[in-house]
């Protein structure tokens, strides 16, 4: 049986026996951008968007932006262009968004607690269900359990966790990252100032604070 809750490009992969293509990875980062757009378009009561009007509020081309929601089926229609709701929903459900995701955090330093702090993840699906550290001794000062890193593999295990942010010293992320993919992490935002090494399956977005500093820094001189 088809699960009528599925995308519809799972329905013509069912019927067809085929597999579509896989979207790009900066296709699936695009989507994220969408879905803000038209969560922002959903929040202002507009029912209908065009490719062209979603495409410039999200800083592409409508080409592309017709061509990565291709991936996933016929979503628009012709003349009307897309229903903000059903868009929006349709990617919100690629992006795993429509249900609260359960996300770890490794390493309670000043930049790890900040995250522990911040309250947005929730609202985009997110929730950081526990954190961990060699020494946590700010247990109590977040609304997360503070934990330490031998019970890093129960933890994982007992509440089938795939995501985690690593927020420890360049000289030990490796080693973190490799007990991660170890205990089925699948999935590593690493804030850490190091390329990781994982296996073609675990999925690393890398933010370097610095780099994106010195990006910044040649548009002002």
């Amino acid at each position: 049986m088809i699960d009528k809750t599925a995308p519809a490009w799972l329905d013509r992969d069912l019927v067809s026996g085929t597999k579509p293509p896989s979207p790009p990875r900066k296709a699936i980062y695009r989507l994220s951008i969408y879905l803000r757009c038209l969560q922002k378009l959903r929040d202002n009561r507009v029912d209908m968007v065009s490719s062209a009007a979603l495409a410039k509020a999200a800083g592409v081309k409508s080409t592309q932006l017709r061509k990565d929601l291709a991936y996933f089926g016929q979503l628009g229609t012709r003349g009307l262009g897309y229903n903000v709701e059903a868009l929006r929903k349709m990617i919100g459900d690629v992006l795993g968004q429509n249900r609260l995701q359960p996300v770890i955090l490794v390493g309670v330093g000043n930049l790890g607690s900040a995250l522990l702090r911040y309250g947005g993840f929730r609202k985009e699906g997110f929730e950081i269900t526990a954190a961990f550290d060699l020494l946590p001794k700010a247990a109590g000062q977040f609304t997360v359990p503070l934990l330490p890193m031998g019970g890093l593999a129960d933890y994982i295990l007992k509440n089938n966790v795939k995501m985690a942010i690593l927020t420890v010293p360049a000289i030990n992320a490796q080693s973190v990252c490799n007990e991660l993919v170890a205990h089925g992490i699948q999935a590593i935002l690493n804030f850490s100032p190091t390329v990781l090494e994982t296996p073609e399956n675990v999925v690393v977005n890398s933010v370097d604070l610095a780099v994106e500093l010195e990006n910044l820094s040649y548009f002002i001189r």
